[in-house]
């Protein structure tokens, strides 16, 4: 029998009793024609699990710490917050007054129109109360008077008169308080004489309103209906904590995951959008082009971190370890003190990038007596036995009246996210609640500083929507041959207090 030629199938194929791999019996296809020759002797060992090389992948679950989440109604979420309850004023113009004879008295005359940090639109310094005043530049120049006259009360155009205190008239005030923004002053009583009247006006509490819009975050997965007939299982093991096979549904799978750190990581990152900028009257452009290309408004939303720079506290450059008392330490101090002329909070969370987190820890190492020296260091109990496992990581510590608690964040740490930047070094975030007025229950709760709002009411929740379309996977809507999951939510970030707040950045 002669060869035959031009077909597609092997010349001497003998099938085999038993299923084993030998060159008689083995097709194979390894051309994209589904023909070929005998390429492997035996056939490849396929793993059907994943390899998790990265670990857990998501970097969720900060919010989730600290915060809550709550619905609302509107596009915009209003809350106010106190202001200080003294009255004082920052860089002030102060000048002597002419010592006349009927006056024996030295008097300052102060000049509000430059001064910064008054709460109240009027001025709120009336006759009769006590001030102190020092010097901008040091505050260790400082001189006590009584209130003689107002000019005005309508800001920023008052300026106030005082008689300084145990001051005959011969030698002026100190010139370190005189000049241009060189002079602070805070109210700290009243002195009056017999037989006077009380005291004129009265002081109306002030507040500040912020607000912040919720912004609507999107996402999807598809695949069409002939892939879906293409069974290959996975065996997988997902970050929200499951196990076992998936199908195509893996991709949908890591899209949901992907996500929700979305959710978290638009309310950690999210900026207000300049109208003035890109995108002019809440209508979006074409980078390209410079043409509107939809009317469709887009706001943005203030994050964790805008709220921080706009207003709390941020602090650049925080050192490492270093002899105690200098070094990180000092800095540390800094910012205590800091957190001093603010709310106080005895409580908070520290929230690190992994170099950051070593400097805490080197940090509070420092303070140990044999920490510089040549011996064993004397971290732990046991008398330091050489099978113990010495542990040189601090989860909190306790520095003046304040209690923190430390922890990794792992968003800084990752690759893909602010892995990639190292302007942020880690977050101080307050422990606790704060009593504001909820619109919705008419009285007042109790919330975290750090919370979540989303847009909800009785027939549509947005906090987390995901719906399936097409005609694939057990949907009929359209004639679509896809199955397309979509994904929603319309959120934002509600930062109360954050004066209270510390942001750690690079130098």
């Amino acid at each position: 029998m002669g060869l035959v030629t031009g077909g597609s199938f092997p010349a001497s194929l003998v099938p085999a009793q038993k299923r084993m791999t030998l060159r008689e019996n083995y097709l194979s296809f390894d051309s994209g024609t589904g023909g070929g020759t005998f390429a492997q002797q035996y056939l490849p060992e396929l793993y059907e699990a994943e390899v998790e090389r990265y670990g857990n992948r998501t970097i969720g679950s900060f919010l989730r710490m600290v915060g809550a989440e709550m619905p609302m109604t509107s596009d915009q979420v209003i809350w106010s917050e106190q202001n200080r309850l003294h009255i004082s004023y920052k860089e002030c113009n102060a000048s002597d007054v002419a010592v006349s004879a009927a006056n024996a008295n030295a008097k300052v005359s102060i000049d509000l129109s430059a001064a910064t940090g008054a709460d109240s639109p009027t001025v709120a310094i009336r006759v009769g109360q006590t001030v102190l005043l020092t010097d901008n530049a040091t505050g260790l120049v400082s001189v006590k008077g009584l209130v003689q006259a107002v000019t005005t009360t309508t800001a920023p155009t008052a300026s106030i008169d005082i008689a300084v205190y145990g001051d005959t008239g011969v030698t002026p005030i100190p010139a370190a308080l005189t000049g241009a923004g060189a002079c602070n002053l805070f109210v700290y009583g009243a002195d009056f004489g017999k037989g006077t009247i009380g005291m004129e006006g009265s002081i109306e509490p002030q507040f500040t309103q912020y607000n912040n819009s919720p912004l609507i975050i999107k996402d999807n997965f598809q695949i069409n209906g002939s892939d879906t007939a293409q069974i290959g299982w996975v065996e997988v093991s997902t970050e929200d904590g499951q196990a076992g096979y998936l199908w195509y549904l893996k991709s949908e799978s890591e899209t949901r995951l992907r996500f929700e750190d979305y959710l978290e990581m638009a309310m950690v990152e999210g900026e207000f959008m300049d109208p003035t900028n890109v995108y002019a009257s809440g209508v979006l452009y074409d980078f390209g082009s410079a043409v509107a290309t939809t009317t469709q408004t887009v706001k943005g939303t203030q994050g964790l971190f805008a709220a921080i720079e706009d207003r709390g506290n941020v602090y650049s450059g925080f050192a490492g370890a270093a002899a105690p008392g200098s070094g990180a330490l000092a800095d540390f101090d800094e910012i205590l003190k800091n957190l001093d002329k603010q709310g106080a909070i005895e409580e908070n969370m520290l929230f690190l990038s992994r170099r950051t987190a070593l400097d805490f820890d080197d940090m509070v190492a420092a303070m140990n007596g044999s920490y510089a020296s040549t011996q064993a260091a004397s971290y732990g109990l046991f008398e330091n036995d050489g099978d113990m496992a010495l542990n040189f990581g601090f989860n909190g510590f306790r520095r003046g009246s304040y209690d923190f608690y430390k922890t990794d964040w792992k968003y800084l740490n990752d690759a893909s996210t602010r892995g990639l930047s190292k302007e942020i070094d880690g977050v101080l975030v307050p422990a606790g609640t704060t009593t504001v007025y909820d619109q919705m229950l008419g009285s007042n709760i109790r919330r975290p500083f750090l919370h979540v709002r989303y847009r909800a009411s009785e027939t549509e929740d947005r906090r987390m929507k995901s719906w399936i379309t097409g005609s694939v996977g057990g949907a009929y809507t359209d004639t679509l041959d896809a199955m397309t999951v979509s994904f929603l939510s319309e959120r934002c970030l509600v930062t109360q207090a954050a004066n209270n707040f510390v942001l750690f950045k690079a130098a």
